[in-house]
């Protein structure tokens, strides 16, 4: 299988692993849709060589209260642009709270930079004990990467 989890956020990422040898591509959010789009048709492709299941996780996201409009509707923005290019593709694919992904990994802690920086600590621990992974875990990928995980577990479940 292969399942990519994608952190919408445009400090957020990709992560593609595939689970049949245990590689893994990490990608920075790219900055407009046709890159997006590259990036799942890369995963879409492999996928489809070695006969495989692909299954895309997103986290679903939203704006605060506290956000300024600005940055609120580029925010947005982002998010549709990746369920555009999921949908334009016809992959299947899980929107997914940070709530239910982060429950794997609990307790963590309140405070934004503290969790941030826990959940990169989890994901390299992980990474670099179980995949084949020569890049370097990132803020930018982190959380991308446990959701591609978290996407991983649960098809094992069902």
């Amino acid at each position: 299988m292969i399942a990519v989890g994608i952190d919408p956020g445009k400090s957020g990422g990709l992560v593609i692993i595939d689970s049949s040898n245990k590689t893994v591509m990490m990608h920075k959010c790219p900055d407009n849709t046709v890159l997006m789009a590259n990036l799942l048709r890369r995963a879409q492709t492999d996928a489809w060589i070695d006969n495989q299941h692909i299954k895309v996780a997103i986290e679903k996201v939203h704006a605060f209260p506290t956000d300024a409009r600005n940055s609120a509707f580029k925010f947005g923005m982002n998010y549709g642009q990746w369920l555009g290019a999921i949908g334009a593709l016809n992959i299947s694919a899980v929107e997914v709270t940070p709530q239910l992904w982060m429950k794997s990994y609990a307790p963590l802690p309140k405070k934004k930079l503290e969790r941030k920086r826990q959940l990169q600590t989890i994901a390299t621990d992980i990474f670099s004990e179980t995949y084949d992974n020569k890049d370097r875990i990132t803020y930018a990928v982190s959380d991308a990467a446990l959701i591609a995980l978290w996407c991983l577990e649960r098809e094992k479940d069902d």
